[in-house]
């Protein structure tokens, strides 16, 4: 069920992002990949471990990274970044113990971060988005 509601609700807000215009600017991908990285922050806050916070904190600067270098040069690197993080859920109960998670919130995460950077790669693709960006 978290992958249907993940895969629906990524559609869903991918599509009112176009639909309403919000994805025309830039920013609006690499936000949505900014603060995908930071909820296992929060899940770590939730814990209440700073052990946890600081192993997070790991991915949560590289996609960050992703995020911004992507806004700055070309928005294939935040529609890959959104596709990897989308792995990185699928392997995360693996490779961390974060209790503050939800059991679902992997499955759930994975599905949308997966939908999200395709969808995004399918603007670039159709040049409804511009992807580099123009000097000025």
């Amino acid at each position: 069920m978290a992958y249907i509601v993940g895969v629906v609700l990524a559609a869903v807000l991918c599509g009112f992002g176009t639909i309403v215009g919000l994805d025309r600017e830039r920013g609006f991908y690499p936000t949505q990949m900014i603060v995908i990285a930071l909820l296992y922050g929060l899940f770590a806050a939730i814990s209440g471990s700073t052990h946890v916070l600081m192993m997070e904190s790991i991915g949560i600067i590289l996609f960050i990274l992703a995020a911004v270098i992507g806004f700055k040069t070309n928005l294939w690197i935040v529609a890959i970044a959104l596709v990897g993080h989308g792995v990185y859920d699928f392997l995360h109960p693996r490779l961390f113990d974060n209790p503050g998670a939800p059991l679902w919130w992997p499955a759930f995460c994975g599905a949308y971060d997966v939908v999200a950077g395709i969808y995004l790669g399918v603007l670039i693709s159709r040049r409804r988005v511009a992807h580099l960006t123009t000097s000025k």
